[in-house]
This record gives structure tokens, C-alpha cells and sequence, in this order.
């Protein structure tokens, strides 16, 4: 049976899905919890998908999907929000995946994010701050929970540079100006490079996507401004390390002392099922305490997570510890706890009461 797009994008809402997959001769999924479920009675032929293609892309799109065999562009549904699309083909039929963006941005308590730790590390004013994790780990919400605190609390010029743009940022105490990949400027380092003479305060990366982005962003920070960006890595040492090895060999002993004095914070996130519904966050968080500057400085990224393990007083903590945590706390399950976990044997250890590496629960 034929359905209409906009009765499928109602659908993720109602259902509170993440997301939606559209395939040519297919069966139309959501994605709710983590998991791909097909809609019941919902097939759509190739050419129906093609139609709903046409339908919502710009002229534009339309050659970049022809040049590209890959499109990515948002859409304003109203009253359902905000959807990211990526329309591409495979084995010669159309697809989409689509990704829903609420209309508010939620908070940290929404997002179950520690928003006292988040909220000090939104207040730098300078130096560079990373959201990371694998795609659909919730990073996009994350930061822009982080420019909101920004918007509603300083007087400031907040530029983001996004492909394409997601939660959409209303003026509050400060002005918010968002530039769209291919629309507004052409490439990340152009942004960045024209940023110079727009006068921002707070910078907002959408993706530090190769070496020459994270080369500009961190020049940016030099520069006196806040940069905020993510990166598909894992855990903290696997963050320092991509930026790191973005330069020359022969660079590599500076930037480890720019890098040192710049990075105000990193999280790392990874989505779990939530017992009763839903998903929450395992977090790693990473701050620049002086033990940490001086592993970084020293290239003993290897005594960093020992440092993250020990610096719960600051705020930080590794992905073991939070999932611990979660599980004592009776959000999500012992099996969950020990497959998203670094060490299953820690995690089993902490759950007993035992004492690793000076943490206990």
C-alpha cells in the first residue's frame, strides 16, 4: 500500500523513532531503541520512491545526487519538526535514510547528559571542545544542547557551519548565525577562513571530516575563539590522537603542546536501550586537568585513561564507569552493560563491589 511522506514522517514522530529507511521495492523501517523495524503493511516500489524523491528535492540536490550518486539536504516538515535526509542508490534502486531532528532542542537533563560538567565546559571562551562517537551515537543533539546553554547565557556571535543545518537556533542573549554547506559557503575551510572577518565568538563544526578541517579548527582556536566540532572516534586517546596525526610527523611534537593548552573538553558517547524504553547515554568524559596536559605534551596518551578513571572529582569519567553506573542505577541491562563496555571484565568486577584501579561504585 502506498503511503504519502508526510504520513511516514508522522510516523517517526509518533512513535518517537530516531529515524526512517525508505528502499525501492521494499518495505519502509524505523529505527526505535537502536533497532530497525519494517512498518506493517507498507511497501513502496522503486518508482513510488523515486517520486517521493523528486518530490522533496531541490534542483540542486537533484544534480548532486546525480553527480554524487549521494545527497544530503534537511526538511522542514512543520508541525513534525525537522528531518535529515541522505538519498543514494544501491543495487540500482533509490533509497533514504532519514534522520528526525526534534523542533526543540533538548536540554541536558533531557538528554541525560551531566549538564553541571557541560555547562563549565560550555563557558570557555576560547579552545576547542569534541563531541565523539560512531553515527546515531547522538552527538548532533549533544552539541547543539551546547550552543543553546551559549545562546541563553552570553552576549556573544555564535557561527555554526553544518552539513546540512539540523536544530535550528533562535536568537537569545546572543546573535546565531548558521551557514549551510553548499548553500552558504563551499567548503568547512572556507567557513572557517572567512569566519575571520565575521566576527564570531563561538564556532560550531558539524564535522571535523578530514585533515584540513581540523587543521583550520584548531588555527581557529588559536585564534581566540570557542570551536565546538565532532569527530567519529571512539574514546578519548583515539580523539587525541586523529588530530594529532592530521599533521607532518615533524609538526606533531608542537601540536601536542597547542593541543595541550586548547582542548577544553571531549565526549565520547555511545546510545544504549534504556530498561523501559527509550535510549540513554554511556559517557566518557575527558578534561584538561594538568596530568592530562602533561600526558599529551609528554606523547603518554597511554596515561590518560588511568587519569579520566581517577578524576571523578573533576567531573570526568571513563565509558566502564558510566556503564557500571547505568546498570546499578537499573537503567539498562548487565548484557547491554558488557557488550557496549572497553573491558567486559570491568564492568563484571565493578557490579560485584570489587575495587578497580582505585574506583569503586
Amino acid at each position: 500500500m502506498a503511503v504519502s511522506l508526510n504520513t511516514l514522517l508522522k510516523t517517526v514522530v509518533d512513535n518517537k523513532a530516531t529515524g526512517l529507511h525508505i528502499r525501492g521495492n521494499s518495505n519502509v523501517f524505523v529505527r526505535m531503541e537502536g533497532k530497525i523495524r519494517a512498518i506493517e503493511n507498507c511497501f513502496l516500489t522503486n518508482d513510488e520512491v523515486k517520486n517521493i524523491a523528486s518530490a522533496i528535492m531541490t534542483e540542486k540536490d537533484k544534480k548532486l545526487l546525480e553527480r554524487n550518486l549521494s545527497v544530503d539536504f534537511a526538511l522542514d516538515a512543520k508541525e513534525h519538526g525537522r528531518f535529515r535526509f541522505n538519498i543514494y542508490r544501491q543495487s540500482g534502486k533509490m533509497c533514504m535514510a532519514v534522520r528526525h531532528i526534534p523542533l526543540q532542542i533538548p536540554s541536558f537533563e533531557e538528554l541525560s547528559l551531566p549538564g553541571e560538567t557541560l555547562k563549565k565546559m560550555s563557558e570557555n571562551r576560547r579552545g576547542l571542545i569534541l563531541v565523539t562517537g560512531m553515527t546515531g551515537s547522538g552527538k548532533s543533539s549533544t552539541l547543539a544542547s551546547m550552543i543553546n546553554e551559549i545562546n541563553k547565557s552570553r552576549s556573544c556571535h555564535i557561527l555554526t557551519v553544518e552539513d546540512p543545518i539540523e536544530f535550528i537556533h533562535m536568537e537569545q542573549k546572543a546573535i546565531v548565525s548558521q551557514l549551510s554547506l553548499g548553500t552558504d559557503t563551499l567548503t568547512y575551510t572556507s567557513a572557517l577562513r572567512y569566519a575571520m572577518r565575521q566576527d564570531p565568538d563561538v564556532i560550531m563544526l558539524g564535522e571535523l571530516r578530514d585533515v584540513e578541517v581540523i587543521r583550520a579548527a584548531i588555527l581557529a582556536a588559536e585564534m581566540g575563539h570557542l570551536v565546538l566540532s565532532t569527530l567519529h572516534t571512539i574514546d578519548a586517546v583515539q580523539t587525541i590522537s586523529r588530530v594529532i596525526e592530521a599533521y607532518p610527523a615533524e609538526q606533531q611534537g608542537q601540536i601536542r603542546f597547542q593541543l595541550a593548552d586548547l582542548i577544553k573538553g571531549i565526549i565520547c558517547q555511545r546510545l544504549l536501550p534504556k530498561i523501559g524504553g527509550g535510549m540513554v547515554p554511556a559517557l566518557e568524559i575527558m578534561l584538561p586537568t594538568g596530568q592530562i596536559k602533561n600526558s599529551i605534551e609528554d606523547n603518554k596518551l597511554y596515561e590518560i585513561n588511568k587519569a579520566i578513571l581517577n578524576g571523578e572529582y573533576y567531573g570526568m569519567n571513563t565509558f566502564d564507569q558510566s556503564l557500571a553506573r547505568l546498570y546499578s542505577q537499573g537503567k539498562i541491562t548487565l548484557d547491554d552493560a558488557l557488550s557496549y563496555s572497553t573491558s567486559p571484565e570491568t564492568i563484571k568486577l565493578l557490579v560485584k563491589g570489587a575495587e578497580v584501579d582505585g574506583f569503586k561504585l
